[in-house]
């Protein structure tokens, strides 16, 4: 037996045969006979259909992951909008005579290697997404559509590395788990991973003996063995037969009644951040949202949302809970959740000082037109508030009197 270690993606077990999965080599053609303008003009049509198959990718994740992971593709149409990205494919196309797919490619590969090389682990993850859309192009170009993994028996997949785009095409039915030799914990690939439920382990340093031997993921013990012995198959067996009861048992408590063994009701209610997690929320049958973050409307944006625009989201989110209680927490920002646009200064000591509810009471006009907002959803389902990070009853004087 052999036992290879990395990092685990989510806590899972899968159990099943490895199959590597290598993808299509493609040659790309470094100089061209073509003029820049022409190269130019070849590049922005792949660059336009890539961001039609991105957009039906993100149809398809809609349905599969929700509306705040499928956003991923979305991001990924805007990637290939991003003025740096353009102008470094449009330099090398100049510069150099290139073909379209060397400046597509030669950029991606830059681009990767510069977020890589960042101190934030976040941006360092976006090196993947650069050379996912960098590939989609180049494949177009060049007419190589990469025609991804398929097998006929449920397998774990084994592989350098996966894109999104590549994770959310992978057929479900047949896919058991997933290993990687790269990735990030923090990459788009781990979230869809999580977000579908697939068992997954990255950083693992594997070799090509392995395609077609028995193997288990141990995504709770960060490791893989090939080749089980006899009793800890089985006793991976008994585990994974646990984790399958205990998920059958939860989906058996929906639509049922929260009580205790005292006869004692109690409510349990969900956490969201925005209107893309009201999904999750009703397929886990939650009996109402005890905390919605508002202040996640507000890092999403660029400048102050408006009044209506929030009215929208409340009004949405409370129509669709039909009835069921909304608890809107008031903007929260400060210490870690920092809004650029508001120009806050630096404190010492920014989680105890000046944040959240003693931001609104000094700028009551951005608090009061939030209020507004909640105030006007509340006619389309059962909404309350919150005020966070409260210190003293007059805080809560304060804010009462601008309802």
């Amino acid at each position: 037996m052999q036992v290879a270690t990395g990092k685990s993606i989510l806590n899972g077990i899968a159990i099943g045969p490895l199959r590597i999965y290598h993808k299509a080599a493609r040659q790309t053609v470094v100089s061209s006979s073509l003029t820049p303008a022409e190269e130019w003009e070849h590049f922005d049509a792949a660059r336009k259909k890539a961001q039609e198959q991105l957009g039906m990718l993100y149809e398809k994740a809609l349905n599969e992951v929700g509306e705040d992971h499928a956003a991923i593709f979305e991001i990924h149409q805007m990637m290939l909008e991003d003025e740096d990205y353009l102008e470094a494919v449009k330099g090398i196309i100049e510069t150099q005579l290139a073909s379209a797919e060397h400046a597509v490619s030669t950029t991606g590969e830059n681009f990767a290697a510069a977020f890589a090389a960042m101190d934030d682990t976040y941006m360092q993850a976006r090196a993947a997404d650069v050379k996912d859309i960098s590939n989609r192009v180049v494949n177009i170009l060049s007419g190589q559509e990469d025609g991804g993994f398929s097998d006929d028996t449920p397998a774990i997949l084994v592989a350098d590395d996966l894109t999104p785009s590549e994770t959310v095409q992978l057929d479900k039915s047949k896919l058991l788990g997933f290993i990687t030799r790269h990735g990030s914990v923090n990459s788009h690939t781990a979230i869809l991973a999580r977000t579908m439920n697939i068992p997954a382990l990255i950083g693992v340093d594997f070799d090509e003996s392995w395609d077609g031997k028995p193997a288990v993921l141990d995504g709770y013990n960060h490791c893989v063995y090939i080749d089980p012995a006899a009793e800890l198959l089985s006793t991976m067996e008994q585990k994974q037969n646990n984790d399958l009861k205990q998920e059958a048992l939860l989906q058996g408590l929906k639509k049922k009644p929260n009580v205790t063994l005292d006869g004692r009701e109690v409510n349990v209610y969900a956490n969201i951040g925005n209107v893309g997690d009201i999904g999750a929320v009703l397929q886990n049958d939650a009996g109402g949202i005890g905390l919605f973050r508002s202040e996640f409307i507000y890092l999403d944006a660029q400048d102050f949302p408006s009044e209506d625009q929030q009215f929208a989201i409340y009004k949405r989110v409370a129509e669709t809970m039909a009835g069921k209680k909304v608890i809107i927490r008031t903007l929260d920002i400060g210490a870690d959740k920092q809004v650029e646009y508001f120009n806050l200064d630096k404190e010492e000591n920014p989680a105890l000082g000046y944040r959240a509810i003693r931001i609104c009471l000094t700028r009551k006009e951005i608090f009061k037109q939030q209020l507004r907002a909640i105030l006007r959803a509340s006619a389309y389902g059962t909404v309350a508030v919150m005020f966070p990070m409260i210190i003293s009853v007059r805080e809560v004087r304060d804010a009462k009197e601008l309802l």
